[in-house]
């Protein structure tokens, strides 16, 4: 437990931090870097406690950061006042936040999940972009969804890229890795529908039901789901398109569906 000020590049906590941004470094410690006191509080208001809090002079001031310096301290973490240049280099961004803190990722087992306790869920094959997944994570956190499966190789929801797009949900929705067999095998014991979409289904996505708890299962961004991955769903459906755009962006596809099946 420390409150203390760095000026130093080169100091050992300020390059672990910077090293977080490395998807490898993330893995071996299991921790992550959040930006901005707003996202940081989300987290300490939701049960998690930063074990690094690194903040530039400027952000002493404000009434949340009284709250974020107890917190930390009293999780056993350290409170670091560092310089502006610090903040830059870790957030690897010209203007930072005034704020940066490191947590614990959280990975829930796939047969913890508790179907009933929400009316949807979320499902994501092999899905790339970790900005299309932050933001289906905040969507999946305002639609009060029970959580989000990664299947298959993903891309980190715990990179700085992805955390950013969350804007503080990472720390609200309950995340889960599978593999694709482990999805298959625990897909058979889903309670309620499993909808998928696909680009030929014949059955519009506002004419599908919806049977709760509903799995929406979405494919990756450049393929879609797969003829595998389709096929363990009970329906699948499609989102029209009457422009002349054949497709949609993941995370605004995953939302019209996520409303769609919780309307």
């Amino acid at each position: 437990m420390s409150l203390r000020t760095v000026t130093s590049l080169t100091n050992p906590t300020v390059k672990a931090v910077r090293a977080l941004h490395l998807r490898k470094e993330r893995e071996e410690t299991g921790l992550f870097v959040a930006e901005g006191l707003k996202t940081v509080t989300e987290g300490i208001e939701t049960g998690h406690a930063p074990k690094i809090l690194l903040h530039g002079a400027e952000a002493v001031g404000h009434p949340l950061m009284r709250k974020a310096i107890d917190a930390t301290m009293a999780a056993g973490g350290q409170v670091i006042e560092v310089t502006q240049d610090i903040l830059a280099k870790v957030s690897r961004r010209d203007n930072p936040q005034a704020v940066v803190g490191v947590f614990e990722q959280v990975f829930f087992p796939l047969d913890t999940l508790p179907p009933h306790s929400a009316p949807c869920w979320v499902a994501l094959h092999r899905v790339r972009d970790p900005g299309n997944l932050g933001t289906i994570i905040r969507t999946a956190d305002a639609a009060g969804l029970g959580g989000v499966i990664l299947v298959g190789e993903c891309c980190d929801p715990y990179s700085v890229e992805a955390v950013r797009a969350t804007m503080g949900s990472i720390f609200a929705v309950p995340l889960t890795r599978a593999s694709e067999a482990e999805f298959a095998a625990w897909r058979n014991g889903w309670p309620g529908s499993v909808v998928g979409t696909l680009l030929t289904a014949p059955v519009s996505h506002t004419e599908a039901v919806y049977a709760r708890p509903t799995l929406l299962f979405m494919g990756n961004e450049q393929q879609g789901l797969t003829e595998e991955m389709a096929a363990l769903c009970d329906v699948n459906v499609k989102i029209p398109m009457r422009g002349r755009a054949d497709s949609l962006n993941l995370s605004v596809a995953t939302g019209i569906m996520i409303y769609a099946a919780t309307a």
